[in-house]
């Protein structure tokens, strides 16, 4: 049930970002790469297999959160165990952070060799004016202008006669 609710959430924020938006479905194919996600599917493994992201919360994972992902101050990502004394420093994700370099760090974890584990959630989502939004509102500028007088745009700036 929390995949599903996991998944409605994620399609639901897809739908109502304006723009565009990409969505990852981990789905098994029994013919070509049956099992590939069985570790993300197995209640027993589940919660070790994933890094759920959430704006706003600290990544931790793990069945027990004890291991987290950290941020240095040059920006890159490293993941460890979670101690007391460095809880402070575990990365707080930010999806809604204008430099996608941390998203994008974030994506590649698993695929680096760097962890097993697979994230989930929203990685990046960010508000900007789309190419509709932006043609309308020029074309809106535009019929708001005053139409110049027609003799001016025939004589032109710099008029002359060809003889």
């Amino acid at each position: 049930d929390s995949d599903r609710a996991h998944l409605a959430s994620v399609l639901r924020e897809a739908a109502n970002h304006r723009g565009a938006a990409l969505v990852e479905i981990l789905q098994n194919c029994p013919i070509f790469n049956d099992d590939a996600f069985i570790a993300e599917n197995v209640d027993g493994t589940k919660q070790d297999a994933i890094i759920p992201l959430e704006h706003g919360k600290p990544v931790r994972f793990g069945a027990d959160g004890s291991r987290g992902v950290f941020q240095a101050a040059n920006g890159s990502e490293s993941v460890g165990e979670v101690t007391a004394e460095n809880e402070s420093e575990l990365y707080v994700h930010d999806s809604h952070g204008t430099d996608p370099t941390t998203a994008f760090a974030l994506s590649r974890l698993s695929d680096a060799g760097v962890l097993r584990q697979t994230p989930i959630g929203i990685f990046r989502q960010v508000e900007r004016a789309t190419y509709d939004d932006q043609a309308r509102d020029q074309l809106a500028r535009a019929a708001a202008a005053s139409p110049p007088d027609l003799q001016s745009l025939l004589d032109g700036k710099d008029p002359w006669t060809v003889g």
